[in-house]
């Protein structure tokens, strides 16, 4: 399976790791960065880690203070300048503004990853235009906010509708099918119960809309099920990403993108998709 965007074609027979670079100064587990020195800096360590693709944010995905679609502009355009040419892998960029996206794919960026539902009709269009990749995420009416008491008579059904929904709004503004990433969206319009389902059934849902990606990256999902606070929570979101690499994702979002690219490698492998780096053991005469 492949994903086509803006700056060529990603492979996704082995799950890829996508790593987080957060300009905001509010990010939920590493605090995020502002200076752009820093920023730079951050999203070339987590390329030499190994990161396939890197996902830049202006404007933390939950509660928060409001950020005008200039300042998320500000933050992200000199970032995604300053790394075109100087990194070796896609950049996407959260956010579900299209002036924003619009700024950010005409500076270079490849991917839009969407955590609003296309609320605005205007973004798909803009991906489309610059034939850029798309992530579609189920957010289960949770934009910025927290979930209150949500319920689903089945959640996985309720995710497959939805990217069912997104597919026909993307498709008729003219994203590419084969440029289309699908998000259950973790913790996203979910009690910990629910996104807990998703990842048990994740087998149910890989495969019928499209290459799907999973954001476990140390969650309420992991901190709730652990009773664990975010720096914590390494363990039980590597879990997350050998399960979600086990079912056939095609990416998995994280922080810790060396220990993420350890895991989903130690899964091809028992899977024989991959074969060991540097086999000795036993094999000398």
């Amino acid at each position: 399976m492949i994903l086509r965007h803006a700056g060529g074609i990603l492979e996704t027979d082995l799950c890829l790791v996508m790593g987080i670079v957060n300009r905001t100064p509010d990010s939920f587990f590493d605090g995020g960065r502002l200076d752009l020195r820093a920023s730079i800096d951050f999203a070339l360590g987590l390329q030499e880690q190994g990161a396939d693709l890197l996902d830049l944010g202006g404007v933390r995905a939950g509660p928060g203070p409001a950020v005008s679609a200039e300042e998320e502009t500000e933050r992200l355009l000199p970032l995604v300048e300053a790394l075109v040419g100087r990194v070796r892998v896609p950049l996407s960029i959260e956010t579900g503004r299209p002036e924003v996206a619009r700024a950010a794919l005409g500076a270079g960026a490849s991917i839009l990853n969407d955590v609003t539902g296309l609320a605005d009709p205007d973004l798909a269009p803009a991906c489309a235009a610059a034939g850029g990749a798309l992530v579609l995420m189920h957010h289960g009416g949770q934009i910025r906010g927290r979930p209150r008491n949500p319920r689903y008579g089945d959640v996985v059904a309720a995710v497959l509708e939805e990217w069912d929904r997104l597919t026909v709004l993307a498709r008729d503004a003219g994203v590419s099918p084969d440029g289309l990433l699908f998000d259950p969206g973790l913790d996203f319009g979910k009690n910990t119960y629910q996104s807990l389902e998703l990842m048990r059934r994740l087998d149910e849902l890989v495969g019928p809309a499209g290459p799907v990606l999973v954001a476990p990256s140390r969650k309420d999902v992991v901190g709730e099920t652990l009773d664990l606070p975010p720096p914590d929570r390494l363990s039980g979101t590597l879990a997350l990403v050998a399960l979600s690499a086990n079912a056939g994702a095609a990416v998995v979002r994280v922080h810790d993108v060396g220990a993420a690219k350890d895991v989903v490698s130690m899964v091809a492998a028992v899977k024989g998709r991959m074969a060991p780096r540097s086999p000795v053991r036993g094999l000398w005469e």
